[in-house]
């Protein structure tokens, strides 16, 4: 158990694998603010570390608006201390095929995955700069590779891979790494929706993913919350821009 003392922000905290991350980074001993577009939903996840003695914090942010963006990190700098941990795993889904997807659904995948990213990096990295210490996570994952009927999705995981390296190469001189963490199939309710919106019972969709998969089984939050929990650790300093494909096997 470490005793870190640092203060790690998750953005996407509210559920899935932004909570799991959460609780692990507060197991951890981070004092974690949990920031989810609906502060109220927060709360559950905040409940689960105060629980066992952990500090949370719960913060409303549209992670997409710059303003909102500015005012939760002073928040939360003011509140728990500055935030030199921050997990950019905020996301969403609108998927289609090229020739049905709108304009929105683009610009909202592109405004949340990466403008979201971006927005929360630059807002937290003068934290981690006046440090001397920082790490920076972002969710990315085994679409970044191509999948149909994502192509917003897909471009926006690969375009955070690119981000990650980008970050790695500007920040390591100030001690801030930036990893990305690139997810397989995990069981939560955004691949529930996956399975809804292609008309399969959400138990057939899991199956039939683990079938196409080495180890056999589908992944779970808690699968990525410790590859996410190593990247912010002191043993993985000398480790930056890199991209770790948590997928239970290797990808084609």
């Amino acid at each position: 158990m470490s005793t870190t003392g640092r203060v790690a922000i998750v953005t996407g905290a509210a559920r899935g694998i932004g909570a799991a991350t959460a609780v692990r980074l507060a197991r951890e001993g981070h004092a974690v603010a949990v920031l989810d577009l609906d502060e109220g939903a927060c709360a559950d996840t905040v409940g689960k570390i105060t629980a066992v003695g952990g500090t949370a914090l719960a913060v409303g942010c549209d992670v997409a608006d710059a303003a909102a963006v500015e005012a939760a990190v002073a928040r939360v700098a003011a509140a728990l201390g500055p935030p030199v941990v921050l997990v950019n795993n905020a996301g969403v889904l609108r998927d289609n095929l090229l020739f049905k997807m709108s304009e929105d659904d683009w610009d909202t995948v592109m405004n949340v995955h990466l403008r979201g990213a971006f927005l929360m990096s630059r807002a937290c990295q003068k934290h981690m700069v006046d440090a001397g210490f920082g790490r920076i996570v972002n969710l990315s994952s085994s679409s970044a590779l191509g999948n149909r009927g994502q192509v917003n999705y897909s471009a926006a995981k690969a375009g955070l891979q690119g981000f990650t390296k980008t970050l790695a190469k500007e920040l390591g001189k100030f001690g801030v790494t930036a990893n990305a963490v690139a997810p397989g199939f995990i069981a939560t309710e955004m691949t529930a929706q996956t399975a809804a919106r292609v008309g399969m019972d959400f138990e057939d969709f899991q199956a039939a993913a683990a079938a196409q998969i080495p180890v056999q089984r589908v992944g779970h939050p808690d699968d990525i919350a410790g590859a996410i929990a190593y990247f912010t650790g002191d043993d993985a300093g000398f480790v930056s821009g890199q991209v770790l494909y948590v997928a239970g096997g290797p990808l084609d």
